[in-house]
């Protein structure tokens, strides 16, 4: 397992700072990563690694308690926060008179910079800007604003002595790159040498089950994302190896999955296998050392996943699922609005998948393999609401229905009711006859409702001899357009389309990398993974006993 040491870090701020409050929790997040606020530095510092100042002006004239701890080996980061007076000459630097409140592009100096490992190669931030000069040959310029058609220097670095210092301008702290890049810059004013190191480690990779789609998605996730290799794929089928040979033509194949367990070149293996073999194969790949991903679902069963959990810290490895809709542009949005405020508090959301189709012919169909109806499409929804609805679910009920479709075992539709701990409701419904769908997403908070709708869309290809061919997309796949519905103060309730992020591909394989070689939080922790398991076998329980209200345990 890759060990991220330990690092404190003291926090020297007014009590109750707002713009920092961000920054905090999101270190806060990190596990290995320990804070302590003041507002006044203290006399013995030899407990933390890193010193962060949000007045590191005030310090010019009086910093010689801090200038020790850094030349003792010790970090500090600055922050300028606008401040027009001088900063302590250790820096290297000096801020520039500050300018109008404004998005600003920022890039990195050197592209590849250890603190630029797969993260965007520029950012839009958002604050007031002001720039530094440096006034030391050593200072080291990490970013620069476009400014003017001037590459001005907004964040430097600069080694004294056994330590090292760092400055920025930027305040962005609830920037989700900008605080990637502070936590790195941390790590690295901290250990210099963990920091290097990580840099140039590589995880070997290996994929469990290689059905074309779902394989060749995780490999070139995989391929894409730097510091991660594909180094070998199993398979039962072996027209299945050959097929992942095609995609991958520098990778091993094993026929078995002992064989895999015992490859030394693979770090982390990916399983991608129906979901009643999960929880086998995961302890098996974690029993050998190895980090896990797991397809979603995590498994079947509580009792599975607390199986799994168990020999993860037994063994000290990482697992996970595969929680790629996490990044879903439509989530992200509505994430956005809750975190905004624009819907108030939410206590009611419905979600929605389906319609009126014969389903597929393979395992995802049949219950004794797949878990049943809601397992499916329910492993990314159940997710969504649980990290929309943070709260502890307290209860859960279920029905299903087996009325068109008997040819298959799963049923035709099922519903899931969840009530959470502060009251707040959620429902999810997977239906293959529903001749019409209802609204992907539906949600109602104490000052709005957010209302989507889904988006068919058919693209033509002309054929010269058959005249055009037509291409559907799953309705699933394309983002649904987003409306908010407010009260006026007038008394009129006004709607507004929410504006949705740029569509990125392969960042739950980035965010994986991340959090494996910095320690990064992961996106969609294991223990979300596990409660969605937790409320698809209690809402299954819920069906057979003709919906009856089921408790949800701790």
């Amino acid at each position: 397992m890759l060990i991220h040491p330990p690092l404190s870090i003291l926090m020297v701020v007014q009590k109750n700072s707002l713009p920092l409050q961000s920054l905090c929790s999101y270190l806060q997040s990190v596990q290995h990563v320990t804070i302590a606020l003041k507002e006044q530095l203290p006399d013995d510092l030899s407990s933390y690694h890193v010193v962060v100042t949000a007045d590191t002006a005030a310090l010019h004239h009086n910093s010689d308690h801090l200038t020790q701890f850094v030349r003792s080996g010790g970090g500090w980061l600055g922050l300028v926060n606008l401040s027009k007076k001088p900063l302590p000459r250790l820096f290297g630097v000096q801020p520039t008179p500050v300018g109008p409140a404004t998005e600003v592009r920022v890039l990195f100096q050197d592209r590849n910079h250890v603190l630029a490992q797969r993260l965007p190669g520029a950012v839009y931030l958002n604050g007031t800007y002001q720039g530094l000069e440096t006034t030391a040959e050593e200072t080291e310029t990490i970013l620069y604003a476009d400014w003017h058609y001037q590459h001005t220097p907004v964040l430097v670095k600069r080694p004294v002595d056994k330590g090292l210092v760092a400055c920025t301008t930027l305040q962005a702290y609830d920037d989700p790159a900008f605080q990637q890049i502070l936590y790195r810059l941390l790590n690295s004013l901290s250990s210099q040498s963990m920091a290097r190191e990580n840099s140039s480690k590589t995880i070997g990779v290996g994929i469990v089950g290689y059905a074309e789609s779902v394989g060749k998605l995780h490999g070139t996730g995989v391929t894409v994302t730097p510091s991660l290799e594909l180094r070998a794929i199993c398979d039962l089928n072996q027209e299945r190896l050959q097929q992942g040979q095609q995609d991958f033509p520098h990778i091993k194949t094993h026929a078995s999955a002992d064989l895999l367990a015992q490859d030394s070149d693979v770090d982390l293996v990916i399983v991608a296998t129906a979901p009643n073999t999960h929880a086998k194969l995961a302890l098996q790949m974690m029993a050998e050392g190895k980090h896990v991903v797991c397809e979603k679902p995590l498994a079947l069963t509580r009792k599975e996943t607390d199986s799994m959990e168990e020999m993860s810290v037994k063994q000290g490895v990482h697992l996970s699922c595969h929680q790629n809709r996490r990044w879903d542009v439509d989530y992200l949005a509505i994430k956005q609005a809750l975190a905004e405020g624009l819907l108030g508090d939410l206590f009611y959301m419905e979600t929605f998948v389906g319609g009126f189709s014969h389903p597929c012919g393979y395992w995802h169909s049949h219950d004794t393999i797949s878990g049943g109806t809601s397992y499916d499409w329910g492993g990314h929804y159940l997710d969504w609401i649980v990290s929309l609805i943070p709260e502890r679910a307290k209860a859960v009920s279920g029905t299903r229905h087996k009325r068109v479709w008997h040819d298959i075992t799963n049923a035709d539709q099922e519903r899931i009711h969840i009530l959470f701990a502060g009251g707040q409701e959620a429902v999810f419904i997977h239906s293959d006859i529903a001749a019409v769908r209802k609204p992907k997403w539906y949600l109602l908070g104490t000052k709005g409702a957010l209302v989507s709708q889904w988006r068919d869309v058919t693209e033509y290809e002309i054929d010269p001899l058959l005249y055009f061919h037509r291409h559907d997309i799953p309705a699933t796949e394309m983002p649904p357009d987003l409306t908010v519905y407010q009260r006026h103060p007038s008394g009129k309730v006004v709607q507004q389309k929410l504006a949705m992020p740029q569509r990125e591909h392969y960042l739950f394989h980035r965010n994986l990398a991340d959090h494996l070689l910095t320690g990064e939080p992961i996106t969609a922790p294991l223990g979300d993974s596990a409660k969605v398991v937790a409320l698809l076998e209690t809402a299954a329980r819920s069906a057979s006993n003709g919906c009856s209200e089921e408790l949800l345990g701790d």
